[in-house]
Parts: structure tokens; sequence; C-alpha cells
């Protein structure tokens, strides 16, 4: 039976976002909790770039020594050799990334108004099957590609692009809804379309410039399944990403699970999603990009189980089932980091010493793998992320000292 698969791509699209950012270590505690929340892949950043060399290395260890669970790690190389010949060199422990994403424009408007003429439709397909086939050569599990503007692609060149792709050795094609313009009916009919004429899944990138991100998530996976393919969705944490952002990594999940639709509860979820650690998630995202949840976010902001009208008060009062969907302690406990304890407490970070490093290790009931190695790095995470480390952060640190070191080569002797 086809099954339902995210794929969080906060690393990516969603650092991406204008007006916000995340350190590499911010980056690393994102992959920790998609690993604790049971997502399938993360897309990982950037392999190809400089800057983010080190912190891919460090990912791919600490997936080595069990970090992130089962999470996949995956990186995103423009569609053409070059990126993806930059991209497999990157290895640590003599082991690179296994999974990847190669994009490039396939709309004739990007054509015309983005490639200005460099590029046409032979030529896209040229430099993406090279692309794929750079990828597979050097020994990559799995290959995604994407049809940046597949939205406003038309059928017979997505199918012609796609078909390449399968040819040339992709395992999914994503469809990308970039100027975030697809309604529900048309990209579940498309989806369908495609991923029968393909036979191979087709994955939902979709943007929420419409406030349809999530509702075109579902519906695009439903596509694939119609079409007997498993369906793989991109997601970002509280619907971060460019512009308007993404589809809501918490919002898809719990569409899946609480819908009143049968055929989409009915979907068969195939990863081991544990939302006990939704809000632990979701807070630490805000925390960490310096973006307020809004009040009504679904089910980690402030009202999400908030009631006050007299009717809603009275009905909650009596059976919380009367005005709620779903129960909100399978979202998990709220943080209660050490860091934001009132009154006098004592703290590490970028400034503090051995004392008050050993007095919150032990306060958190941890014990460093490695003390000193650990002792330095919560300096140099504190200095990178320039705010107080949570308990969550912390810990990691603690147990994988010698994995998060890679990510500032030269700094520690």
């Amino acid at each position: 039976m086809p099954q339902i698969h995210f794929l969080d791509v906060t690393n990516r699209d969603g650092v991406q976002t204008a007006r916000t950012g995340l350190s590499k270590f911010g980056k690393t505690m994102v992959n920790f909790y998609l690993g604790r929340l049971g997502v399938a892949q993360s897309e990982i950043g950037f392999p190809f770039l400089f800057h983010e060399v080190p912190y891919v290395r460090a990912q791919i260890a600490l997936a080595e020594a069990g970090a992130f669970g089962g999470l996949r790690l995956s990186g995103w190389c423009r569609g053409v050799p070059q990126d993806v010949e930059k991209a497999v060199a990157v290895q640590a422990g003599g082991k690179g990334l296994a999974h990847y994403n190669l994009s490039i424009s396939t709309s004739d408007y990007m054509l015309a108004n983005k490639f200005r003429g460099k590029l046409d439709r032979d030529a896209v397909i040229r430099e993406m099957v090279a692309a794929v086939r750079a990828a597979k050569a050097s020994g990559a599990r799995t290959v995604g590609v994407n049809a940046e503007d597949g939205s406003r692609t038309d059928d017979g060149f997505l199918t012609e692009f796609a078909l390449a792709a399968k040819e040339a050795g992709a395992d999914r094609v994503r469809y990308c809804d970039t100027i975030g313009g697809d309604t529900p009916d048309r990209i579940r009919e498309r989806f369908a379309k495609l991923a029968s004429a393909i036979g191979i899944p087709v994955e939902t990138h979709c943007h929420n410039d419409l406030g349809l991100a999530v509702a075109n998530s579902v519906h695009g996976a439903l596509g694939d399944l119609q079409a007997g393919q498993d369906a793989w969705i991109n997601t970002c944490v509280n619907g971060i990403g460019e512009r308007s952002g993404n589809a809501d990594l918490l919002s898809t999940i719990l569409a899946f699970r609480h819908a009143f639709d049968p055929q989409v509860t009915g979907a068969e979820i195939g990863d081991p999603i544990d939302l006990s650690w939704a809000r632990r998630f979701a807070l630490w995202a805000s925390y960490a990009f310096g973006q307020p949840l809004p009040y009504n976010q679904v089910g980690v902001g402030r009202n999400a189980f908030a009631h006050e009208s007299g009717i809603h008060a009275d009905g909650a009062l009596k059976d919380h089932g009367n005005y709620e969907l779903y129960d909100e302690e399978t979202l998990g406990p709220f943080p209660d980091d050490w860091h934001a304890r009132a009154g006098r407490v004592v703290l590490t970070g970028e400034y503090g010493g051995k004392a008050g490093f050993r007095h919150v290790m032990d306060g958190l009931g941890v014990e460093p793998a490695d003390e000193e190695l650990a002792f330095k790095l919560v300096q140099l995470c504190n200095a990178q992320t320039g705010r107080p480390l949570t308990d969550d952060e912390l810990r990691l640190i603690a147990r994988h000292p010698r994995e998060l070191a890679l990510l500032f080569p030269g700094a520690i002797e």
C-alpha cells in the first residue's frame, strides 16, 4: 500500500526566509528535532557552498553516531554537474551524503524571464540529466529532481522532463508550486496524472502565498496515492519559508491524523511520527529564528487550546472534545528550560566558567562524554547563536561533543 512520507526543508527553504537567520548549530538542532519527531528526511542545506562544508561534515558524523535517530539527510544542489561534484566531495569519516535533490526551473515563464535565453527546454533536460547521472555515479542512494515553477509548467513538458529524470536514475520528481498559486483540486489532478505517467512519486513543494500550502500538500499527496505511488511532502517548522512561507510541518501531520475526510485520515503515514516533540520543536524554532509564534498557530500557538466565550468555555469544561479537534496533550510538554528560570540562576555560555558549566550539567542530570570539549563547545555555540542555550541544546553538546566539534574546524585544539 502506498505511504506518505515527510521531507522537511526547514534547513534549506526555511533558512532562506528574509529578515531572519539560523546558525549552523541551530540547523543542527533542527535535524535533532526532526529525528525525534520521526520525520523521514531532512534537506539539510547546500553542501556545495564553502560555508556549509563544516556543518555538513558535522551532520554526517552526528547521523553516524545516532544523534538523529533514523532521519535521512539530503543535500540540495542546483541541477548542474558542477554543484554535485563539489557536494559529493564533502565527507566525514570517509562517508558523504547519501541523498540529494537537484533543482532547475522548468516553466516557459522562467525560461524567458529568469534564464533570459541562456537555456531552452532541451538544455534544461540536458543539464538535469547530467546532474542526476553525476549524483548516481558518486553512489547516491536516492536522487530527487526539482521542477522549479512546476505549477506553471505545461503538462507535456513536465512529463517529458520527469521521464528524462527517471531514465537518468532519479527516484522522485519534486513539483514546486514556487509562487504559491495552485489550488487543491488542480494539484491533485496534476499529481495523479503525472505520477501515473512516470511511475515514480511526485513530491509536493508548496508555498503559502494564497494560504493554501497545507491544503495543496495534502491534495497533492492524495494524487500520488491515487496513482499508486508513495507521497513525499515538503514542510517547514512553523510554516516558515520565503515570502508567506511553506507548508507547516505540524499542520500537515495533524491533517492526516484528524481531518474528517476518510481519504485523508485513511492514508498511511510511513514515518514513525512522535508528536510528543511537537511543542518543544515549534517553540525552540520560534526562539532560535527570533520569530514569535502567532497566537493562532496550529497546535502550538498560545490560543490553540484557549477558550473564553461563554458557550465555548462551558462546552470545553464539560468535555474538551466539544470544541477541540485533538487532545493538546499529544503535542508534548511546553519547554521549561534552565535559562528561562526566574530569580537566582547560574547559567553557562560564551563567557561562563567551569563552575557554572558543571552546575548546569549536574542540574540537567547530564554527564558530558568529554567534559573539556563540551565546555568549549558551549562557549562556541553560545557565541554563534547569540542567545542562551536551551536544555536540549546543552544535552546534545554533552552527548556528542566530538561530532559537534566538526562545526568549528581549527577553533578547538
